[in-house]
């Protein structure tokens, strides 16, 4: 009885969990488009913040574009507890996507064209800056619901 009341003691004490999670590459789905996570180095996941039982739910994305514009919507996209990975495309590390510099011309699997790294170089664009690029090429060139541009 001692040791059970000691472990729901620890299990509740504890922090929720925090950072990027493991990713079973080509076996998960984004959860904007529903396409494969595959690419190791354009992947994205949002950790939301923690519920009343101390659980955060992770959601993974296979590009920053529709993790970017999947979050607009939520209504916990602004709180200080709400997380954004990113693979440093240049060796597919995690990074804070808010910290990381966004790199342009790049072929990713939902065309948004951003490589996110860690340190910034000529013309790399701020988070803020690269969720507004997000936003233009979704305008621009996605097109979702069932409609098609050419249509009348």
């Amino acid at each position: 009885m001692v040791v059970l009341l000691s472990l729901l003691l620890t299990a509740c004490s504890q922090e929720p969990a925090t950072g990027p999670e493991k990713v079973r590459w080509d076996r998960e789905v984004c959860a904007r488009c529903s396409m494969a996570v595959s690419d190791p180095n354009f992947s994205a996941q949002i950790r939301q913040p923690a519920n009343q039982y101390g659980v955060s739910t992770v959601h993974k994305f296979d590009d920053i574009g529709c993790a970017v514009i999947w979050l607009k919507d939520q209504p916990w996209k602004d709180e200080a507890a709400t997380e954004i990975w990113v693979n440093d495309y240049r060796n597919g590390k995690w990074i804070d996507a808010r910290k990381a510099y966004y790199v342009d011309g790049k072929l990713t699997p939902m065309n948004y064209g951003l490589g996110a790294q860690s340190d910034p170089v000529d013309h790399s664009l701020d988070y803020a800056a690269a969720s507004k690029h997000i936003m233009v090429v979704e305008e621009r060139e996605h097109i979702h619901g069932g409609l098609h541009q050419y249509e009348n």
